[in-house]
């Protein structure tokens, strides 16, 4: 995985709540089973661990699940887990826009929105004066 669908992830995940909460049973089949469940509806999931009563540390929990469920662990912040798992049916759900598709639902700042203007404005008068000309020769011959 690249640094930057890393960055993409830990971005969405700032949004998300905690999908459940490891305490003092620590890594349990439990917790192993609700965790693939979870993976079942959504690729990013998070996960908080109470650091007073979990027999482990963050790290370590998040090691040991990303190693029973198949995932990869995208970020640690103090007792809350950020995992990731690709999952191709969800993945084949989602389409990627085409440019065109992209760009047709966006605004235009308003910047940029007057320098097309602009840009159209002048092009029309550059044809005027074109045909204006051309007309003039025309007429001269």
């Amino acid at each position: 995985m690249t640094g930057k669908e890393r960055a993409q992830f830990r971005a969405q995940a700032n949004s998300l709540e905690p999908e459940f909460q490891i305490g003092k049973g620590g890594i349990s089949d439990g917790v192993v089973k609700q965790t693939l469940d979870a993976f079942n509806t959504k690729e990013l999931i998070k996960v908080k661990v109470l650091l007073e009563s979990s027999p482990e540390t963050p790290r370590e929990t998040a090691d040991k699940l990303a190693a029973a469920t198949g995932c990869e662990v995208i970020q640690i912040i103090g007792g809350v887990i950020v995992l990731y798992k690709k999952i191709e049916s969800l993945a084949e759900g989602k389409k990627k826009k085409t440019a065109k598709q992209a760009k047709k639902g966006k605004p235009l700042s308003k910047v940029r929105a007057k320098r097309e203007a602009n840009e159209k404005r002048i092009a029309r008068e550059k044809l005027s004066k074109r045909d204006f000309y051309a007309k003039k020769r025309q007429n001269n011959k």
